[in-house]
């Protein structure tokens, strides 16, 4: 199942989640009169008597890579590494946030009950919120015409009770969840029109299933958008975002992510969930089949020498709910992902996300340059991925591959991923943080501690910082124990900083108050 907070699985056992699905991290569906109830029941706790600190805070050795390693300048400059003390606590906003009032516009939902539970992490030790600014509200009818007077007025309200900012710039959707959920936020109306008359700018399967959650990264260079290509559609959007909250940038504003494909992570949807196509653990499928990414290939084909192999991807590689032994491609046999065709496939699927990255980050860090002068560092530019940690333990790591990361036993496939990041001085966001191995079904190979201890590795050789964030949502000690110990991993720099995924009324109950309280302060103590 996937959402903003990623791609993950319902993989853990009964007792440790705490909700059905990744998607909402729990809907905070709240009325005024439940969570005013909530909140009488909370304040007595001597839990908030406490005072709490409120201090702030492989080589790319293929051919495809190498014009980035020629490029690779060292933004890397900004993030000296140092040994943090203490991690700030981002909450992330309801996913129901948001609903539309009778005129169609999108307006804040339950403004006093927001403004209360605000005041009530405040108090608890929470250092900031974590925002989605959705493109598909924003730019939402036409054209340039942005409209953020939504933002505007939500910004205030945070800033009035004293927390800071992380804002998550979103170019995708999330129709995908449930019609129950209120708030749901296409991408823009204009955008949606372009593709009822071209699905091709959408990412496809190999049965011509569209996703239309993102832009396939085959039209960034197309000029299909009113005269723009989705790159510059991108950076216009950031360009006016940043014009219009200069004065909070490096203040309120602390750090800034930018989003990179579905659920805001630098993926393909090899893992869609919300029309039925996939389920934990199935592998996945490759998403290369709009005509755009098409053209690529053959382009790439003809250049290798190889002309053939730019007609189709890989014809025996299984489908969506496909096991990895029923699968030559995910095999070591002769027509396997260790083939000559194979690696040919993987490394341009891969380079394509890379590079898709390599762009957008490139914009961001040039636009937000400003506010990270002499390495003061009082913005932070951050890039999210997804964990694909089921199938880990397998030679192919086939659920990775299909997602656009090119990682097996015999080659690390975010060593290039991190070296795009380090140039441009970005900050890397994991999630999974709460999930032990035995929490995971051992039939499934699966190794969230493991992929998330190789990223540590690599992001510590290129000199990049992590930020964490769970996944599903966890009230239990176990699970919030976990999280800590991920955030200050022994002998690793500690993540600069963590967000809870995600606000709702559940995390005001009694019980799960008097497990999120003492986390927040153990997560704000020096170490």
């Amino acid at each position: 199942m996937a959402e903003k907070g990623g791609v993950a699985c319902k993989c853990m056992r009964e007792r440790s989640l705490s909700n059905t699905s990744l998607s909402g991290g729990g809907v905070f569906r709240f009325g005024k009169r439940k969570f005013m109830r909530n909140l009488r029941s909370v304040f007595p706790i001597p839990l908030l008597r406490w005072e709490f600190s409120t201090r702030r805070s492989v080589a790319a050795s293929n051919r495809i890579f190498s014009s980035l390693d020629d490029r690779e300048k060292s933004r890397s400059r900004l993030f000296v590494s140092s040994k943090h003390k203490w991690v700030p606590i981002f909450v992330m906003m309801p996913i129901d946030s948001f609903c539309t009032d009778t005129s169609g516009d999108m307006k804040i939902r339950t403004i006093k009950a927001l403004t209360i539970s605000l005041k009530a992490l405040k108090l608890a030790g929470v250092y900031g919120i974590a925002v989605e600014v959705w493109w598909g509200i924003v730019e939402r009818s036409s054209p340039f015409a942005y409209n953020w007077s939504l933002y505007e007025e939500l910004f205030k309200l945070i800033s009035d009770s004293g927390l800071k900012l992380h804002v998550a710039l979103s170019f995708h959707s999330n129709m995908h969840l449930s019609s129950a959920v209120q708030g749901r936020v296409s991408l823009p109306l204009w955008i949606v029109e372009i593709g009822r008359h071209n699905k091709d700018i959408y990412y496809q399967d190999r049965n011509g299933l569209s996703n239309d959650d993102y832009l396939t990264l085959g039209v960034d260079q197309h000029p299909l958008f009113c005269g723009r290509t989705a790159l510059q559609c991108y950076e216009d959007f950031m360009s006016n975002f940043v014009n219009k909250f200069e004065a909070l940038m490096g203040t309120l504003i602390e750090e800034v992510s930018v989003g990179l494909g579905p659920c805001g992570e630098l993926r393909y949807p090899a893992h869609p969930f919300g029309d039925g196509r996939w389920r934990f653990p199935g592998i996945g499928e490759f998403q290369c089949y709009d005509k755009y990414m098409m053209e690529d290939l053959k382009m790439a084909a003809c250049q290798e020498g190889k002309p053939q192999w730019g007609n189709t991807g890989p014809q025996n590689a299984g489908y969506y709910n496909s096991f990895p032994s029923e699968v030559p491609f995910f095999g070591e046999g002769q027509d396997s992902f260790l083939s000559d065709y194979g690696r040919f496939f993987l490394e341009w699927y891969s380079s394509k996300l890379i590079h898709h990255a390599d762009a957008i980050l490139s914009k961001a860090a040039n636009i937000l340059e400003k506010y990270q002068e002499n390495g003061r560092n009082t913005l932070l530019l951050v890039a999210k991925i997804g964990i694909i940690y089921w199938w880990y333990q397998t030679v192919s790591h086939p659920a990775e591959l299909t997602a656009g990361y090119y990682n097996t036993a015999v080659r690390d496939g975010y060593d290039p991923l991190a070296s795009v990041l380090s140039r441009h001085g970005a900050a890397l966001q994991i999630s999974c943080f709460e999930i032990r191995d035995n929490e995971t079904p051992e039939t499934y190979l699966c190794s969230a501690e493991r992929l998330l201890q190789q990223i540590r590795t690599v992001s510590k050789r290129k000199i990049i910082h992590l930020t964490g964030r769970n996944s599903y949502e966890r009230f239990d000690e176990a699970g919030l124990e976990q999280m800590h110990t991920n955030c200050y991993y022994p002998q690793e720099e500690a993540v600069r900083s963590f967000t809870y995924f995600r606000l709702n009324e559940k995390v005001f109950r009694v019980e799960n108050w008097n497990n999120f309280v003492p986390f927040v302060r153990k997560m704000s103590t020096d170490l």
